[in-house]
């Protein structure tokens, strides 16, 4: 089934992409909950002439989401956690911590565009992905660390 994207869905698409999901996801979850539309020939018209009209104001966007890549590049972090003596972490580190951190050093990024590709539950060295925009992701290293008592 082919569906137009109505917002950005993690590990299925952006905003106005026409996509082809399984009958059961696009009309049990996506289009009753207004994420999504049926991708009928009027629809995919109304959707081209649509990004026609704000080519322009989406190149602005992407500027946008490049020059706050670039300000996040240089950028490391280093995350003090609760640690067992074995040096295994209680719980986990994940994209909220990340989003807080980042927020810390003034940098306020939503924790739903932030991927942590693996579960972090040990102290050491890892990456994480901010993606701002369907064409601009940056990587982002941060160090796990024990907690000063």
């Amino acid at each position: 089934m082919e569906i137009i994207l109505k917002e950005d869905i993690v590990n299925l698409g952006y905003k106005n992409d026409i996509v082809t999901v399984k009958s059961g996801y696009g009309r049990n979850y996506l289009i009753p909950t207004g994420k999504a539309i049926i991708a009928s020939p009027a629809a995919k018209k109304m959707l081209a002439e649509d990004l026609k009209q704000r080519a322009h104001k989406l190149e602005k966007i992407r500027k946008d989401a490049e020059a706050l890549a670039a300000k996040l590049e240089g950028v490391s972090l280093k995350i003090a956690t609760k640690v067992s003596t074995a040096g295994a972490i209680y719980g986990s580190v994940g994209n909220i911590q990340i989003a807080e951190e980042l927020a810390k050093l003034g940098h306020n990024i939503d924790r739903k565009i932030i991927v942590v590709k693996d579960a972090v539950k040990e102290v050491g060295s890892y990456k994480a992905i901010v993606k701002l925009h369907k064409e601009v992701s940056v990587e982002i290293p941060f160090e796990v660390v024990a907690e000063e008592a």
